[in-house]
């Protein structure tokens, strides 16, 4: 998953510095502003789905019914086998992401799909947590109404030709939210191997749910405060002579 608040840039300005601004702009409306370093080949559909890291996003996605099958309140079985697949999950969600920029096979398929599984993975995973009793409804409620704004605003800032990469606050959040959820899962109580101490699994992801809350609160705030500053950088060069 990646939110970069900090790097936010406009599509096609890279390499005009020596372009006069006029010539600039009639280059952009003819689509041919972008660095051509940066412009990927389209691949065909059937070539990208069998790319490894595209197999691997597909595989998580697959993975979640699993995942929230096996949620249950009163066996630890289940419970630790469903946090096992759900770990699984995030492992490979690390593990597409370092091989798209590896192999070179970051697709525009691997976009698509790599933040629908982020998406479906977490928020999926904390309606049925509700159901059973685990997480506060109006958690879940503040954590999908940050993720639904954030696709919004990332929505608006491509029609401004900008783009929104991944930062420390959002890093931050998913790590959060990730290992809470994975303990969350877990929900039992046990004993810590070669200590004399019981880990309140449960109580400690919810501690880190709401650690991650305010991460996605501070994050989406530098989201939109730094939209709105290269919102208006960007307009102030259109209106430049």
């Amino acid at each position: 998953m990646v939110d970069n608040p900090s790097s936010i840039q406009g599509a096609g300005d890279a390499g005009t510095d020596d372009v006069p601004p006029a010539k600039r702009r009639r280059r952009r409306r003819r689509g041919r502003g972008a660095d051509p370093a940066r412009v990927r080949r389209l691949r065909p559909l059937s070539e990208e789905v069998t790319q490894l890291p595209n197999l691997l996003t597909l595989g998580r996605i697959a993975t979640l019914p699993l995942v929230l099958a096996f949620i249950d309140n009163y066996s630890r079985l289940l419970s630790f086998t469903s946090a096992v697949i759900f770990l699984a999950g995030v492992i490979t969600d690390v593990l597409d992401g370092y091989l798209a920029r590896r192999r070179g096979q970051v697709t525009v398929l691997g976009q698509f799909l790599d933040p629908l599984a982020d998406k479906l993975f977490v928020l999926g995973v904390l309606v049925f947590l509700v159901a059973r009793d685990r997480v506060a409804e109006w958690l879940v409620v503040v954590l999908m109404s940050r993720e639904l704004a954030v696709t919004g605003l990332r929505s608006i800032a491509s029609s401004y030709g900008l783009v929104i990469a991944a930062g420390g606050g959002g890093k931050a959040k998913t790590a959060l939210q990730s290992v809470g959820l994975v303990f969350l899962l877990l929900h039992f109580p046990y004993k810590l191997i070669f200590f004399d101490y019981v880990v309140d699994f449960h109580n400690l992801g919810t501690y880190l749910l709401y650690l991650s809350l305010v991460m996605s609160v501070w994050s989406f705030g530098e989201y939109l405060r730094f939209f709105v500053r290269a919102a208006e950088e960007k307009a102030k060069r259109s209106r430049e002579p």
